[in-house]
């Protein structure tokens, strides 16, 4: 290995603040840092005496270095984050999840609409949030929607509707769409009452549905004073679940545990005075990280890469580095002024003790959860009777209904369990239908020309089938060489196919392995199975039904890709569509009155 040169570098240092990146012998970068003078930070992992065994082990792998000088500290936040995003560095902490949050939206139509919405808050209407889960987006929406009687259909097929749909039916949308079901009045109403609530102020909204349901007793009106009565008993409910928050409008809490090499950070959410709920993180810790250098990687990667919404007020479970630094980097990217507390106050203290044991309780089941893993793995080394450990597993499966919308999936477990991101599927074409060897044949070849990386070639691939689906999978690395080629093991079911009764055929000699049936290694092949299985017939449920919605369509003349979508989009949906008049169908833009009629006469004859 070339030994990199630190003292011709340093010399041509500069002492401005900058970024600086450091690299191995493939060119991989292996760390990134930032610093407000780049002379004396990259100076000190070059001292005749460095204390930190990891450090030296970071600094022992160096092959190269550079530094893109900026203008600010600030720039230095913000180039070091992206560098952390773009190139994962080994010895750096990352945030694997980097998701926008989900919001509720009230949309600004005349008769608005309660939708899921995450991303760029570019369409006019008002947002709520944000919630820690889609989960919990879409419980809250369906909480409302048993209280509020608000739409929450998509735009096209509210605007195509000529009766009231089944939620109407149910009693959860006033139907809108038709006239004569409800009247605008009415219908703000019920919007201002979902507002309010979204806003944390149900005793206001209880309050002002009591006086409205003792108006409609004295006006006789038993009807309406009974769907109020019913409407206060639901928010009741559903208050008694909540934890008002209290006094705070907007804040985030962090809770930060950390073990060993993991590290769990708890955020909760408040909002417009209530607890949207709070969500656990576990991002990668490098052996060189302080526990102080975890927190405060984690949390610049988190408002600064993640696209999340940064709050006026933020809970802190241990001081950063340069507090009044990073404040005015946050305040400058959210255009408010964003403050740091320790929770030394009652109620932030309150939210601060709740986050750290939550980030505990996390953190302990993460780490038995890890333990049970870490065993099932060593046990299928014995079994398999490996002098290396297994670091990376693959697992392909094919769905497909009578041969049709094939589909193969491709999922990828490490040794922490299911690396979601690494998960792929494949729309199988070209191939006589049901031919499941030639699914497998083509879906090895799509997921292995690309891979160059030796630590990308799973150490074990599972074949979800018997020895005709192995067969596929030999003929395919048969050219591979012998120190890259990964260990092909088939995965057959049992005649009754119950779980247990698995049949592992090993390459080559198409042996089988006999292990018992509460083999901790089993347990890990049936688990690394079964994600292969609902990973495929996921995608294959996904592939049928957008066939099911664009294939009527697709033998019409002078209706392609295009026009389908338009159609669709405008009718809300297919059967929307075969419901629709020739005068409707010539209303979709693009659509003349002649292929409004040809498309009429094609749906219904």
């Amino acid at each position: 290995m070339a030994t990199f040169d630190s003292a011709e570098f340093l010399k041509h240092l500069t002492n401005q603040p900058g970024v600086y990146r450091m690299y191995n012998e493939q060119e991989e970068v292996i760390y990134v840092g930032k610093a407000k003078n780049l002379k004396k930070r990259v100076s000190s992992y070059f001292r005749l005496q460095v204390d930190n065994a990891k450090t030296r082990s970071l600094v022992s792998q160096i092959a190269n270095m550079d530094v893109t000088v900026v203008n600010s500290e600030t720039e230095a936040f913000l180039l070091e984050n992206n560098f952390i995003k773009k190139y994962k560095p080994r010895y750096n902490v990352v945030l694997r999840d980097d998701k926008s949050y989900p919001f509720i939206f009230l949309s600004a139509h005349q008769h608005p609409r309660l939708s899921f919405h995450r991303g760029p808050q570019k369409a006019k209407g008002e947002y709520f949030g944000p919630y820690p889960s889609a989960w919990s987006v879409r419980e809250s929406l369906r909480s409302m929607q048993k209280i509020f009687p608000v739409r929450q259909c998509e735009d096209s097929y509210y605007r195509a509707r000529s009766r009231p749909c089944l939620q109407y039916q149910m009693q959860r949308c006033s139907a809108p769409c038709v006239k004569g079901y409800v009247s605008d009045e009415e219908y703000a109403e019920q919007v201002d009452f979902a507002r309010l609530f979204l806003k944390g102020k149900n005793q206001q909204v209880i309050g002002s549905l009591v006086e409205k349901m003792e108006q409609a007793s004295v006006d006789l009106n038993f009807e309406a004073a009974a769907r109020y009565r019913d409407q206060i008993s639901a928010l009741r409910k559903v208050q008694e679940r909540q934890w008002v928050a209290g006094t705070q409008d907007e804040m985030d809490v962090f809770g930060f545990a950390i073990r060993g090499n993991m590290a769990c950070i708890q955020v909760m959410f408040i909002r417009e005075r209530q607890l949207l709920g709070s969500k656990a993180f576990f991002p990668k810790v490098p052996p060189t990280a302080s526990e102080e250098e975890v927190f405060e990687a984690f949390f610049l990667q988190f408002y600064l890469a993640g696209n999340k919404v940064i709050p006026k007020q933020v809970v802190l479970p241990v001081a950063l580095s340069d507090e009044p630094a990073i404040a005015d980097l946050l305040s400058g990217e959210a255009n408010h002024k964003v403050s740091f507390f320790k929770g030394a106050r009652d109620e932030k203290r309150r939210y601060l003790e709740l986050a750290q044991n939550n980030a505990k309780s996390a953190l302990d089941a993460r780490y038995v959860e890890q333990k049970s893993v870490h065993a099932r793995y060593i046990d299928l080394e014995e079994i398999l009777e490996r002098d290396m450990p297994v670091q990376r597993m693959e697992c392909f499966d094919i769905s497909h209904t009578s041969g049709q919308q094939t589909v193969a999936s491709c999922v990828v477990f490490n040794r922490e369990g299911p690396l979601k991101t690494d998960y792929r599927r494949y729309n199988i074409e070209g191939i006589t239908p049901g031919d499941d060897y030639a699914a497998m044949a083509q879906a090895l070849k799509r997921r292995y020309k690309t891979v160059e990386e030796v630590s990308k070639i799973p150490d074990i691939l599972f074949i979800d089938g018997g020895k005709g689906q192995l067969a596929q999978a030999e003929t395919f690395f048969a050219q591979w060489p012998e120190d890259v080629k990964p260990l092909l093991i088939g995965v057959a079911k049992g005649t009754t196919r119950k779980p247990g009764l698995e049949t592992l055929i090993m390459a080559d000699t198409h042996e089988t392995i006999p292990m018992d049936s509460h083999s901790p290694a089993l347990h890990l092949i049936q688990h690394i199975r079964d994600e292969s299985h609902r990973f495929a017939i996921a995608g294959h449920r996904n592939r049928r039904q957008k066939v099911k919605n664009t294939s009527t369509l697709e033998g019409i003349p002078g209706v392609g890709a295009k026009r389908r979508q338009s159609l669709l989009k405008f009718m809300g949906g297919l059967q929307g569509l075969k419901k629709a008049s020739k005068h409707e169908i010539a209303s979709v833009p693009g659509i003349s009155q002649d292929l409004a009629e040809t498309i009429y006469d094609h749906l219904h004859h």
